[in-house]
């Protein structure tokens, strides 16, 4: 079925029903994820699993092994049902036009639940973008809406998750723009702030835990005082990539150690109980654990100690097969590699008046801008959380140092590099699934002549007479693609009468053991007739086979590329 068109009222309507919904799906989440913490460790209603200063019960540190347990039968529950990978919203809107499934988001989200709620250190807001995006694309997919208000729905939800989440509106339309739908445009701003704020409400309705910061008068800062903080922006960065090359360590320690699938996150489980038994704050996302650390007074070597095991436990949690994200976990990581950073300076003599909390903020901001990407999303989320606009040069300053050193030395943020791992070259929720779409079997022209490579030139030239067609694929004995003749080729030749009768094609065929497959997109078609340096190529079945279907010429692929590529630009405008 084709399309439907709506009009753009119509679409915002949709977009602040899609944020109602992501509201409610926060709430729920954080929710059952708190009372989980509250009859697994024994805590007090509205208490932080990560804010306490030790575990009631050592055996408490055995939870987590619990909850791996408890995602290794989950995951044997539903193999027959779910056998991929499931699509997250940036994958989804990079290669797939928005398209999601329900019940994989909604698996994902309770593998989320289970992980943070049983302590393993990860995040909740994979889950709620990841459920919010899928029920979203889902409804959009049963509208018919068009590709691109499906990736915009999807973003929408999204936004919207991390916006109920923070109880930042701002926050959550950009990582909408940034991170999900991968641009900003007139005809999205609408729609996405309309989703973002009333999923905010919502959720403010619904009386969801949310997370504001709490932190003293900032005077603001001169230029002079910007440079400090430009350090620990490029410092930020570079834990930032510390810490996602280390997730990928631990996956690798255990294929070394060539333990079983399912044994990993029972194992990781173990490894965070212990890490626990020496500080809780490890456990779960780190909300407690943040809002403890503002008011403290601990010594850098202190922060320095938490910041390794913070870092270890996720990694541990997410190298091990639990499922969530480091966006919150960022945020605390930054927060204590601020502080640590301020008392250090102050320390070592080189400053007097740095602020401890303000390095903590601000060292938020960078870590998380590191490892979640979108500086314009973490600025705004540090800002709105904070509610202190004197800080907004300092903060920005980090998170563009931070956003710099990440490209430059490793090129990811985290959820793109997960991608990476799994063999996408994807780097952003830019839509480029229209030219996976575009395919040679799309392109080519079928049913193209052909001839044997052992005819001769005068029978060839007899057949072809000049200006009858421009070019013919040659094929062997057994029907195998062997080259193509241009016809022009063939009459420009000067040899005697003798000669064109003795002369087969064979040894007028250009690009004998070149050819194309149906399957080849349009980005890999361009790079092979880059390559080759060829004009027209022919298309077969298999590179086994080698039997022609069809021919392929370059000026037809870059036309039909621009038509595309203008295609996808008027939809991301909103143009007819």
């Amino acid at each position: 079925m084709s399309p439907r068109r709506y009009r753009e009222i119509g679409l915002l309507v949709l977009a602040a029903a899609i944020g109602c919904l992501a509201g409610g799906v926060v709430t729920a989440m954080s929710w059952i994820t708190n009372y989980a913490h509250v009859l697994l460790f024994g805590l007090p209603m509205h208490a932080r699993l990560s804010g306490q200063d030790a575990l009631a019960s050592p055996w408490l540190a055995l939870v987590p092994m619990v909850g791996g347990t408890l995602l290794v039968v989950l995951g044997l529950a539903v193999r027959r049902v779910i056998r991929r990978s499931p699509v997250d919203p940036i994958e989804a809107n990079a290669l797939h036009g928005g398209r999601m499934s329900v019940g994989e988001s909604l698996y994902v989200a309770a593998q989320t639940m289970i992980s943070s709620g049983f302590g393993a250190s990860v995040g909740l807001e994979a889950g709620y973008t990841q459920a919010s995006s899928g029920i979203a694309s889902h409804i959009a997919l049963a509208l018919r809406l068009r590709r691109s208000e499906v990736r915009m729905l999807v973003g929408c939800a999204a936004a919207g998750a991390i916006s109920a989440a923070f109880d930042a509106p701002i926050a959550g339309a950009f990582y909408g723009f940034e991170l999900i739908i991968g641009t900003y445009t007139v005809t999205l701003v609408a729609p996405v702030l309309a989703a973002s704020l009333t999923a905010s409400l919502t959720a403010d309705w619904l009386g969801a835990v949310q997370t504001p910061v709490q932190m003293g008068t900032v005077p603001p800062t001169s230029a002079v005082e910007l440079l400090p903080f430009l350090a620990l922006g490029v410092l930020g960065g570079l834990a930032a990539v510390l810490v996602m090359q280390l997730v990928t360590g631990v996956e690798q320690l255990f294929r070394l150690a060539r333990c079983p699938a399912w044994l990993r996150p029972v194992t990781g489980g173990v490894l965070v109980g212990g890490l626990a038994l020496i500080s809780p704050h490890v456990l779960s996302s780190g909300h407690g654990a943040l809002h403890v650390e503002l008011q403290s007074s601990s010594t850098w070597q202190a922060l320095i100690i938490l910041f390794a095991l913070k870092t270890a436990a996720s990694a541990i949690s997410l190298g091990s097969g639990f499922r969530g994200g480091l966006f919150f976990a960022s945020l605390y990581l930054g927060a204590l590699l601020g502080k640590a950073y301020a008392l250090i300076l102050v320390a070592l003599g080189w400053t007097t008046d740095l602020p401890p909390i303000l390095a903590t903020v601000v060292g938020m901001a960078s870590m998380a801008v590191g490892v979640v990407g979108g500086p314009m999303t973490m600025t705004f989320l540090v800002l709105e959380t904070t509610r202190d606009l004197a800080i907004t040069g300092a903060v920005l300053a980090a998170s563009i140092m931070s956003a710099v050193i990440v490209r430059e030395t490793f090129g990811y943020s985290f959820s793109t590099w997960r991608l990476h791992l799994r063999g996408e070259t994807i780097r952003s929720a830019h839509d480029v699934g229209w030219m996976r779409n575009l395919t040679v079997s799309r392109m080519m022209r079928a049913g193209v002549r052909t001839v044997s490579s052992g005819q001769s030139l005068e029978t060839f030239r007899k057949q072809f007479p000049l200006g009858s067609t421009q070019r013919v694929i040659v094929v062997d004995d057994d029907g195998r693609y062997a080259g193509i003749v241009v016809v022009a080729d063939a009459y420009a030749l000067n040899v005697s009468g003798d000669d064109v009768a003795r002369m087969t094609l064979a040894k007028l065929a250009r690009h004998p053991g070149v050819a194309l497959v149906p399957s080849m997109n349009v980005t890999d078609a361009a790079k092979m007739f880059e390559v080759t340096n060829s004009e027209e190529l022919a298309v077969v079945d298999s590179l086994k086979t080698l039997k022609v279907v069809g021919l392929l010429t370059e000026q037809h692929l870059l036309r039909r590329y621009a038509e595309e590529l203008d295609k996808a630009r008027r939809d991301l405008a909103g143009e007819p």
